[in-house]
């Protein structure tokens, strides 16, 4: 299995509303990292939900229940989508300033790769988050 994080503007797709639809396809990424992870992303995985932009923190988990396909919202074919559903809202949001000031997660992609709507999450760094979110 492998980890992901997924970046959404809670003005546009918040978690609540993710939750209300019981999942969604994760589309709109016109960035080849971002469209590479999203190649990557198998069934399964599981995909922390962060809000960007408002809030900045990491607010629930997701996974992968359909693996890459074209995007329907792209003219071009390289573009695609995979189909996500909530798991859980987690019991404490892990904010930006708390990955950065944690050791174990300064290398996190969010950190190194700010920009990235999609980022692989090492199985270490997953694990890290779900404490700070009082998971485990």
């Amino acid at each position: 299995m492998n980890y992901w994080l997924v970046k959404s503007e809670p003005f546009k797709f918040s978690w609540d509303t993710f939750v209300s639809k019981g999942g969604d396809m994760w589309d709109g990424v016109r960035n080849y990292a971002a469209r590479n992870n999203l190649k990557a992303m198998k069934e399964g995985d599981l995909v922390f939900f962060y809000h960007s932009n408002e809030g900045l923190e990491i607010v629930g988990l997701a996974k992968v229940t359909k693996e890459h396909y074209p995007d329907p919202t792209a003219d071009d074919p390289k573009w695609v989508v995979v189909d996500l559903v909530p798991v859980k809202k987690l019991n404490k949001p892990v904010s930006l300033a708390q990955i950065k000031a944690d050791p174990v997660l300064q290398q996190m992609a969010i950190v190194r790769l700010s920009r990235l709507s999609v980022s692989p999450v090492t199985p270490t760094e997953f694990d890290r988050v779900m404490d700070l979110a009082d998971e485990n």
